[in-house]
């Protein structure tokens, strides 16, 4: 099973850095909205694919893009990056196992690296 990271961020200077900072360890796509990362992983049925997701979007907000991923596709995991402090959504998807996990911006290269490796630890 070939391992997939998209990053979604409505913001190209994020998505930019990310890419940069994992294209190297992962085969990386970015989306720069929901419905783009969901047509995105259309082509993707068979593959696992670990979702970091920016919370703000502008169309479709982090957990409503979570929540429509998780009706389509079994081998994901998801995660969402935010600069919140707290946010009652996030923490209710956290309490449903919709999101993983809650990364704060800005971005913690170490700390998004050892999630993936947590979530991917035996998939193969």
């Amino acid at each position: 099973m070939n391992i997939k990271v998209l990053y979604v961020d409505d913001e190209a200077i994020p998505r930019l850095i990310f890419e940069k900072s994992f294209e190297s360890k992962y085969s990386i796509m970015v989306a720069e909205s929901g419905p783009e990362a969901l047509s995105k992983m259309a082509n993707l049925e068979d593959e696992f694919i670990v979702v970091i997701s920016d919370m703000r979007m502008v169309e479709m907000d982090g957990i409503e893009f979570v929540t429509e991923a998780r009706k389509k596709f079994q081998n994901i995991e998801c995660f969402i990056l935010t600069s919140l402090d707290q946010d009652d959504d996030i923490e209710q998807a956290i309490s449903d196992n919709l999101v993983k996990k809650v990364f704060r911006k800005p971005l913690n290269v170490k700390e998004i690296e050892m999630a993936i490796k947590e979530v991917t630890a035996g998939v193969t």
